[in-house]
């Protein structure tokens, strides 16, 4: 996974012109440059793009052009390794955390959903595409749960590799995606099948150079959309009668 500034530098060096850090971070999730699911990425890449100027001054990778608009330093100077990498190190390590605990925070709350409901779930202990393993009526099922946050643009937007997503292609596999709130959480629950027919249908689009699927779930209305409005998907909302 990339760090938030090595995904600035790349969408910088491919758009050759200064961006505002909204755009950088809209054009990093997009591109699949970045993988996060704190609720303001935005917020946390204007943050590492500033301090990395602020502290690295003349060897930063970044200059300001504008206001919140930044750009690849074109006069950078290589220093040796510092106190400083170390900060920033110790920074990137603890985005990664507290994305971990978001995603682990996700297969509890599926995992005592499924055994309020009569299923035998667990959790398993190692990860191998699978989440939870959850067996009812002599049924065997496989989940994979993906749990996020809402960002700025008011979307909850998740990442499935690809080489897992085929891997585990079957009839008995299903696919949860947790969108978390303070005042709530909503299970989004596909059969394998199903999230197979919206990457057929562009609902869901792959990304980083085809090695994973980006999935964009959005509330209007009263209604869930994939992606966009041609895609809505509320009958997979909170419909735990689908796993079987």
């Amino acid at each position: 996974m990339n760090t938030f500034k090595q995904a600035a530098i790349a969408v910088l060096k491919k758009a050759k012109k200064p961006l505002h850090y909204k755009e950088i971070t809209r054009l990093a999730l997009e591109d699949g440059l970045l993988e996060t699911q704190g609720a303001t990425p935005e917020a946390t890449m204007n943050a590492r793009i500033t301090h990395d100027i602020k502290h690295r001054k003349e060897s930063s990778d970044f200059i300001k052009a504008a206001p919140s608009t930044f750009d690849i330093n074109p006069n950078r100077v290589d220093i040796p390794a510092s106190k400083l990498i170390v900060e920033e190190d110790l920074e990137e390590e603890k985005i990664v955390i507290e994305s971990s605990m978001t995603g682990k925070a996700g297969e509890f709350l599926v995992c005592s959903e499924l055994l309020f409901r009569g299923y035998n779930a667990s959790i398993m202990s190692v990860d191998t595409g699978l989440d939870i393993v959850a067996t009812r009526d002599n049924k065997l099922f496989g989940i994979q749960i993906k749990t996020s946050n809402l960002n700025q643009y008011d979307t909850y937007v998740s990442t499935v590799r690809k080489v897992s997503f085929e891997k585990h292609g079957s009839n008995n596999v299903y696919y949860i995606f947790v969108s978390h709130t303070a005042k709530e959480n909503n299970f989004l629950i596909f059969p394998f099948y199903e999230l197979e027919k919206k990457v057929h249908e562009k609902a869901i689009l792959e990304v980083n150079q085809k090695t994973a699927y980006r999935v964009n779930i959005k509330f209007r209305d009263n209604t869930v959309y994939l992606g966009n409005k041609d895609h809505d998907v509320s009958y997979f909302l909170n419909n735990w009668g689908i796993i079987k």
